[in-house]
């Protein structure tokens, strides 16, 4: 952002201020002012500082484990399948990706390739960025964000809480996915040693299996363990 030109950082903030968007006169004072450019980086260091580097650990850990899911469902079943997967909105048709309320309504991407991007902040819906020099992109919600809130975020997941414990009713819930040790750690923030030993009690309960995936060792819910969490949602 520092190495961006005065005369660009201009040309963007008077876009910004024409949409209407922008009604506050502190800040159009700031889009307008000599340091635009300075500001404008201080704010983001600081947002990042307070707001998100506290929690950045778990934030893409969560993103990390849907990239690993995405990459073992394409060399399953192909990127027909990938797409469908993403989100209820998107659909593959026509040899392309159907993306509701698009704008402009045909985008070709003449060999350039597609850009996919897991976030934890998206949603409920998906979004498309098609301007510009950046590569054509589809940013959707990343699998298994829901866990960054806890078991709570489900219906039942009190009595799921009680029958197990809350730690390994949020592991069970988290693994939406398969992830490793070390990944349900930090997307929980919860000690590895902990969670190493809370995996080992619901695997041999019957509710997770592991295989090795390189150098990692992944769990994944068993059969038993989806229809655990199913019969609590439908408490």
């Amino acid at each position: 952002m520092l190495s961006t030109s005065p005369v660009q950082a201009r040309h963007e903030a008077e876009r910004c201020i024409a949409t209407g968007v922008v009604r506050d006169p502190r800040v159009i004072a700031v889009l307008r002012s000599d340091d635009l450019i300075g500001s404008v980086v201080r704010a983001m260091d600081q947002a990042w500082r307070s707001l998100l580097a506290p929690d950045w650990d778990q934030l893409r850990a969560v993103c990390e484990r849907d990239v690993v899911y995405r990459v073992g469902q394409l060399g399953q079943s192909g990127w027909a399948t990938v797409l469908d997967g993403l989100h209820g909105d998107l659909t593959w048709k026509d040899n392309g990706v159907s993306v509701p309320n698009a704008a402009p309504a045909t985008v070709t991407l003449g060999g350039d390739g597609l850009l996919l991007i897991p976030s934890v902040f998206i949603g409920p819906g998906v979004a498309a960025h098609l301007d510009g020099t950046w590569p054509k992109t589809l940013i959707y919600p990343a699998r298994g964000t829901a866990a960054l809130w806890g078991v709570h975020d489900t219906p039942g997941g009190e009595a799921l809480e009680a029958l197990m414990g809350r730690s390994r009713a949020r592991l069970l819930a988290a693994l939406e996915t398969p992830a490793s040790t070390t990944q349900l750690a930090k997307s929980l923030d919860m000690a590895v040693g902990a969670v190493g030993d809370h995996l080992t009690v619901l695997r041999r309960a019957g509710l997770l299996r592991r295989a090795r995936s390189g150098r990692s060792v992944l769990y994944h819910r068993t059969a038993l363990g989806d229809s655990l969490l199913r019969a609590q949602e439908d408490l």
